[in-house]
């Protein structure tokens, strides 16, 4: 089965553009088309789409409650959004909203494309532009360790955090500049330390400690 798509853009060309690419991949299909932000709900009502490839400024409601209220009433979709802004603030408050994923228009076609099938997989996926930013906010101002455990070093907590905001190995390699080999060396290292034997007990650590404020 395809992956069922709904574009929300307010801009016609833009639609066409991406209705063209996407429809172009074997598995994606776009079902509906919007062009605001209460078109873009109503057809999501009526149309199921397993994915809402929504512009952050949209006419009437705008993306982020747009998005808000598509969590609300469907919070197994998944919701990419699509924007020509790189700001850190925007950035968060669409994840804190719920969105799967954050890409920049100017990304490159094949971006896009990874990054539909990536938050279909059930994985968060921020465009590589943007995961800089964020990092400031996710190295701790002191390291990071439960009592009578071994003490993580620097570079174990930011894969830690990034790990449990849902970042790929890969996203992570890309966003520290190491390689996919060293973030799994890594993982296992925290793991080890900390006696955690899952993604999940991963997260949970992170959010016990503090670990995914911003």
């Amino acid at each position: 089965m395809p992956i069922r798509i709904l574009l929300a853009d307010d801009h016609g060309i833009v639609r066409a553009g991406l209705r063209n690419l996407l429809n172009a991949e074997p598995d994606f299909e776009v079902v509906g088309e919007a062009g605001d932000g209460v078109q873009a709900f109503q057809l999501a009502v009526e149309l199921r789409p397993d994915l809402v490839l929504l512009d952050v400024n949209m006419p009437n409601n705008g993306g982020i409650e747009t998005l808000q209220r598509l969590k609300e009433r469907f919070p197994a979709m998944y919701v990419l959004m699509l924007t020509v802004h790189e700001d850190e603030s925007l950035l968060r408050k669409a994840i804190r909203a719920g969105a799967s994923g954050y890409v920049i228009k100017r990304a490159a076609e094949s971006d896009l494309i990874a990054a539909i099938r990536t938050v279909c997989r059930g994985d968060i996926y921020i465009h590589p532009a943007m995961t800089r930013a964020l990092l400031r906010d996710l190295v701790p101002s002191q390291p990071a360790g439960r009592p009578g455990d071994e003490t993580l070093t620097h570079r174990e907590v930011e894969v830690l955090r990034l790990i449990a905001r849902g970042y790929t190995n890969n996203q992570i390699a890309k966003a520290l500049n190491i390689s996919p080999r060293t973030v799994e060396g890594h993982r296992a290292n925290i793991m080890d330390k900390l006696s955690l034997h899952s993604r999940v007990e991963l997260m949970e650590y992170a959010e016990e400690h503090g670990l995914l404020k911003m």
